[in-house]
């Protein structure tokens, strides 16, 4: 008779099904608890000396991802439109003994966008990674939706995206060596009450593609990312939390919450060298959801 074969991941589990090796069952746990057990591992992605922008990054994913490429050896620039997010953001990151630089900017004024690119290229010689992370949403049936929350939403994703790609791509040109990662998100495929975030999301995807079939000639990646249901302080503090939670759990095979770090550490893999074939892709990190 065969022996039990014994898994042992690092996770902790919570419930527990079987898998057949031979004809005995092992007791194998099915629920896992997220990336706790390599929360804050060092992935060997060779991004020591790259410089990276990440938007949006005060806090949340963005600061995830950024965090991420910081532990792998980059020089990050954290820009949000918040100044305390900013200040705290970069503060944490030095404290931890990384490279940092802190700047303030609206990511749909071409002007500040153009600064934030001419102040990381002074400050750290290049550009080499952006992420396009910066957006929000503003959910109303779309009758009862506000052409100024149309506006703001689409334009924070989309011409945010344009603006900062226009800007740093220069940079990556002239080294021929680039990373373009595009955080979208798993409403492209649609979700009622976000149809000016879904077509933002679905656009941005578009122009992932597109700037992928530009770009490659120079050796510069451009990738999206579209995050399923990602437990956040935002997200904790919605009033609508509880049934936002239990409605992504009934949907998901995964029987957890994303956490920031699942999304930061798929940042930070399509960013390192190791995905240098890869571009013009959508990694959905859902936990295996794809409908509303």
């Amino acid at each position: 008779m065969p022996n039990l074969i014994a898994m042992n991941s690092g996770y902790t589990y919570t419930s527990t099904v079987y898998r057949i090796v031979g004809c005995r069952p092992a007791a194998v746990p099915s629920v896992w608890s997220g990336s706790a057990a390599l929360k804050g591992k060092k992935l060997d992605l060779q991004l020591t000396g790259k410089v990276a922008l990440v938007t949006g990054s005060g806090r949340g994913i963005g600061y995830a991802s950024a965090l991420a490429m910081a532990r792998e050896g980059a020089r990050v620039v954290i820009t949000d439109i918040n100044p305390q997010a900013v200040e705290s953001a970069t503060a944490q990151l030095k404290e931890a003994g990384h490279h940092a630089l802190g700047v303030v900017a609206d990511v749909c004024d071409a002007h500040q966008v153009q600064a934030l690119a001419d102040q990381a290229v002074a400050e750290f010689g290049s550009i080499d990674i952006l992420v396009n992370n910066a957006g929000f949403t503003r959910d109303k049936y779309l009758t009862k939706m506000p052409e100024a929350d149309w506006d703001a939403v689409v334009d924070t994703i989309l011409k945010g995206a344009y603006y900062c790609t226009r800007a740093a791509l220069p940079s990556m040109m002239e080294k021929r060596w680039g990373r373009v990662i595009n955080i979208t998100s798993r409403a492209h495929l649609g979700n009622p009450g976000q149809t000016n975030y879904s077509a933002a999301k679905a656009g941005l995807i578009g122009f992932t593609r597109s700037l992928a079939y530009e770009q490659g000639k120079f050796n510069i990646t451009a990738n999206a990312i579209a995050p399923g249901f990602v437990e956040t302080d935002l997200i904790r503090a919605l009033s609508t939390y509880e049934t936002l939670r239990a409605n992504a759990l009934a949907r998901q095979p995964v029987q957890r919450l994303g956490a920031v770090e699942d999304i930061a550490d798929a940042v930070a893999f399509l960013a390192s060298a190791r995905a240098s074939f890869i571009t013009g892709e959508t990694v959905h990190v859902t936990g295996g959801r794809y409908a509303s």
